[in-house]
């Protein structure tokens, strides 16, 4: 590029950051502008926090971690009547602006004061977590807060049914809520958090009656065919039909409202979009109070993922909410503000913590009839993703109502791609990461001895610049090389560590100087994923496994 020319660039890259379904274009383009001038660039790194990297390295970075919201721009400065640029690279006039996603083309006028100077400092100290002293000033926000008060909910619930998003607190993680049945809608979703079409949604709805709606055993069967084998397959297919819908009523009736999602046909009418074209739909009932009035006020089913950037650490405070999802055309229930209102509603948290008492997704189990199946077992309950609900539970549940018999139930929890088209959430490798590279420590580093004797220099250093999540002390004794360190339970409590795992993966981002986390690969023993509350073991377990990609090392490094 001819880089003495300060106008017909940045009026290239100015339209095209104006319309944000160019992203890629933009980071196509930044890259070979990186390339080409072979010029380090300053980059947004995690949203706000700034740091000079090398240009190739950056945009590697930005390809490799676009799911976590790491965008890199490069421009130059705007091509406006009174030009502020932030920082302008000697040689090069490569000048750093953060995402305008809301279409207002004119930087904030407080990015001005910045210098070559001050970027410089900062990126010698700060690491890539977001910085608090910069968001105000340095990010223009779409997203809003709204209080969690009956005529907010009101007007959150005309928002959704008019096709709009709104972010909302459950017992598990706050989710990204549109009118599930509104296919327009449902894309701005995968828009917001950039998630892949491959990973479905969960559809929330309060009543039961409003689930078995959604799925094809509800559904009227088919008229019985001419002739006798016609006849018999009919009856046959009706029988399974009977038995799936006793099923999903059982468990329905059994865990909703709760922590329990269930995947199921679906009717006919479902989008496909919702299911990533699988046929099988996931449908749950929130207990959280605020969640059901919303429902209740948009008179619509909600589908809704986690609201935070795929990929990413899922959110259980507003705050996360707007960390990720700050840019965004969403608003985000806080029942934190507005309660001195009479209409608030009972129940709902008062204070800026985690309003999301369980702290983790939901259960995830998939109902599968056995169409070809002889035997007296006509179908199989499988566990896709661990929550607070076990798959013991679930036994319990069909024996209660005599169904146990015709089911099989166990567990499947798989790691996938991201082109994999999954009937539930939350099956790829990577998933609940930091934007800081995340690792597991194999059980042979986590015995009790003197860590004197077996840290050789290196990896002194690397602990030095380190992050540890530990469970239940494995990790203890690295503590004192560590540059910060968080136990989610000492005592090995499944419930607490479940309740802040995410609060506490989303803390090692903002810990100056980390540039690694490593968290304990958890070998359980058989005692310790039976039954409740144990099956949140079982959780934690795969939390932390998805955030270190599944990668385990014996070696700090």
């Amino acid at each position: 590029p001819n880089t003495s020319n300060n106008h017909d660039l940045p009026t290239m890259i100015s339209s095209l950051t104006a319309t944000s379904k160019n992203r890629a274009i933009i980071h196509f383009f930044c890259m070979i502008l990186s390339i080409a001038t072979s010029q380090q660039l300053i980059v947004s790194s995690y949203l706000f926090a700034t740091k000079i990297l090398p240009a190739r390295a950056t945009f590697v970075n930005s390809v490799r971690h676009h799911n976590h919201s790491c965008r890199h721009w490069a421009r130059l400065a705007f091509a406006s009547n009174n030009p502020s640029p932030i920082v302008t690279l000697p040689h090069s006039h490569l000048t750093l602006y953060y995402p305008l996603r809301n279409r207002n083309m004119s930087p904030p006028g407080s990015m001005s004061s910045l210098s070559m100077s001050a970027v410089e400092e900062t990126s010698s100290t700060s690491s890539l977590s977001p910085n608090k002293n910069n968001i105000d000033s340095q990010e223009a926000m779409v997203a809003k807060r709204v209080s969690a008060t009956l005529p907010s909910l009101d007007q959150c619930g005309e928002r959704l049914r008019s096709g709009k998003l709104v972010s909302f607190p459950t017992e598990t993680v706050y989710g990204l809520g549109c009118h599930a049945l509104d296919q327009k809608a449902v894309q701005k979703v995968f828009d917001a958090k950039e998630r892949p079409l491959s990973d479905p949604l969960i559809v929330h709805v309060t009543r039961s009656e409003d689930a078995l709606d959604l799925w094809a055993a509800s559904s009227s069967m088919d008229s019985v065919g001419s002739g006798e084998d016609e006849t018999q397959r009919s009856m046959q297919q009706k029988q399974l039909q009977q038995i799936e819908n006793q099923a999903l009523s059982t468990l329905t009736q059994s865990f909703f409202p709760g922590p329990l999602t269930l995947v199921a046909r679906a009717h006919p009418s479902i989008p496909q979009i919702l299911m990533a074209n699988t046929g099988y739909v996931a449908c749950r009932s929130p207990s959280h109070p605020v969640a059901r009035a919303l429902i209740d006020a948009a008179k619509v089913p909600i589908a809704a993922p986690s609201a935070n950037k795929f990929g990413h650490v899922s959110p259980t405070m507003a705050k996360h909410v707007m960390d990720d999802l700050g840019e965004e055309d969403v608003w985000v229930v806080d029942p934190s503000l507005g309660m001195e209102d009479d209409n608030a509603n009972n129940g709902m948290v008062q204070d800026g913590n985690a309003v999301c008492q369980v702290g983790v997704e939901s259960t995830v189990a998939k109902i599968e009839m056995n169409t070809n199946s002889s035997s007296k077992v006509m179908g199989n309950i499988t566990i896709l993703r661990h929550g607070a609900i076990s798959s013991q539970s679930i036994r319990e549940a069909l024996e209660k109502a005599n169904l146990s018999q015709y089911f099989v139930v166990s567990d499947s929890v798989k790691f996938t791609s991201e082109k994999v088209n999954n009937v539930a959430p939350g099956q790829t490798v990577k998933h609940y990461s930091p934007n800081v590279p995340c690792f597991m420590i194999g059980s042979s580093r986590q015995i009790q001895f003197k860590s004197e004797e077996k840290l050789d220099e290196g990896e002194r250093t690397i602990l030095s610049q380190s992050v540890i999540i530990d469970y239940g002390k494995r990790l203890l004794h690295y503590q004192p090389h560590a540059l910060a360190y968080r136990d989610l339970s000492p005592e090995r409590d499944p419930s607490i560590a479940a309740s802040s795992i995410f609060e506490t993966l989303r803390w090692s981002e903002t810990v100056d100087g980390a540039t690694r986390v490593f968290v304990p690969e958890l070998v359980l023993e058989n005692d310790e994923c039976v039954g409740q509350p144990h099956a949140l073991v079982l959780a934690v377990k795969d939390k932390l496994t998805r955030a270190a990609s599944a990668v385990v090392v014996n070696v700090f490094q």
